[in-house]
């Protein structure tokens, strides 16, 4: 082990939620907003979701994560955490890219909410039309 250890940072973006990551050798902890990942997300399916990169490569335990996320909800901020994740395995393995990318963790999801227009209720919705 050398003096400085060698860090691999990643942005992870969905809908408003972004998520920074830090990714070193390590044992496998992930401190989210420096907490406790299992303490942050409760749901069981978001916990599968974040894993599920690094399950793929096969190097679950291998690194440690400091996240942190900010924006949009519970699960946007989850699908962020595994984009930024996934692109961080990317920056320490290039070899890594053609498999994340077929199962399309490097795709930013960019669903996001549309503004509201004037003149109408919602994005899309128009007010009750009155012909007389």
């Amino acid at each position: 082990m050398g003096a400085l250890e060698k860090r691999f940072y990643a942005t992870g973006k969905r809908k408003t939620a972004i998520a920074r990551v830090y990714m070193k050798k390590g044992t496998g902890v992930l401190k989210v907003n420096k907490r406790n990942f299992d303490d942050y997300f409760t749901r069981e399916s978001l916990k599968m979701l974040i894993q599920q990169p690094l399950e793929l490569v096969g190097q679950k335990g291998q690194f440690d994560f400091y996240i942190n996320v900010r924006g949009g909800g519970i699960s946007g901020q989850a699908g962020a955490i595994k984009h930024g994740i996934s692109k961080a395995l990317v920056e320490y393995n290039d070899e890594y890219r053609s498999v994340l990318k077929k199962a399309g963790f490097l795709t930013r999801d960019s669903r996001i909410k549309e503004r509201k227009k004037y003149g109408q209720p919602g994005a899309r919705k128009r007010f009750q039309y009155s012909k007389r």
